[in-house]
């Protein structure tokens, strides 16, 4: 399935985006946060639009109260909230018959929502090998939930900025790079599987100086899904891709969940950008 993600507007309510995508005859969407709206309100709408295909990403629903979800968090209060905000999307998933559900990997610290996409602010940092198994104990676990639901999970690549990995003089972000996203997902519940966003993974390649198109290969036996934008390689600006973009012409065949995750309000330069990845894929 290709999807067009709802992610380049956030200044909307879910509704309306998919009001403007079904106007131009969109019917592949991803949901991946807006305006709050209450879950309940929102899951009606869904479910009464029977011609279109939904499939849900990392912040979706929308909770009242924005926070950052983080699964290898510390903080209880934290991880209780982010584990509850991830299944509740697992069986609105179910409810929609979306086999897909995708989220971020964790962080080493809780971000406060106003610094997402910029610089981060001062924190101390968790130990990484215990962060990390951590968020693999806790992935594993809504993987037996997700199964019962008929949902598989998909695990999206962070993305590690040159000016933040400075900042911390380390990297504060799990799965970035391709050694640490090999060695998780050998350990990861074979049901799990990497939403490669290639815009991470071409930033995150320039920050800690490994090889992009060969990391690309290493990953593809655990990609079930990707993102897809493109950008300058220092910033994750989800710009607009073409054919002479560097992932184009790697992508992996056979391949059931792809997003375009461009930012634009022109909405007909995304469903082109729809229609050249179908003709990649043939469907």
């Amino acid at each position: 399935m290709i999807y067009l993600s709802t992610g380049g507007f956030q200044k909307l309510t879910p509704q309306s985006v998919i009001q403007k995508y079904n106007k131009i005859g969109i019917k592949s969407i991803e949901l991946s946060g807006g305006k709050y709206v209450h879950s309940q309100k929102i899951i009606k709408f869904l479910k009464e639009k029977h011609n279109i295909n939904f499939a849900l990403h990392n912040y979706f629903p929308v909770p009242k109260k924005k926070f950052v979800i983080n699964l290898g968090s510390f903080e209880k209060k934290i991880f209780k909230k982010t584990f509850l905000n991830i299944k509740k999307s697992i069986d609105i998933s179910s409810k929609l018959k979306s086999k897909y559900f995708g989220f971020h990997a964790g962080f080493l610290f809780d971000p406060n929502i106003k610094d997402l996409g910029k610089k981060f602010t001062d924190v101390r940092l968790q130990d990484r090998k215990k962060t990390i198994n951590l968020f693999l104990t806790r992935v594993n676990l809504l993987a037996k939930e997700a199964k019962k639901k008929n949902v598989k999970i998909l695990i999206e690549n962070n993305v590690i900025t040159i000016e933040n990995f400075k900042k911390f003089k380390q990297n504060p972000l799990l799965l970035t790079h391709p050694d640490e996203i090999i060695k998780f997902f050998k350990k990861c519940d074979k049901d799990v599987g990497l939403l490669l966003d290639v815009g991470h993974l071409k930033v995150s390649a320039k920050t800690l100086g490994f090889d992009l198109l060969k990391a690309h290969e290493m990953l593809k036996p655990y990609i079930k899904g990707y993102h897809l934008s493109d950008n300058n390689g220092l910033r994750d600006s989800n710009k607009k891709f073409t054919k002479k973009s560097w992932f184009y012409d790697k992508l992996k065949k056979n391949v059931k969940y792809i997003s375009i995750e461009v930012y634009t309000k022109n909405i007909k330069k995304l469903k082109s950008l729809q229609n050249l990845i179908r003709k990649k894929y043939d469907v």
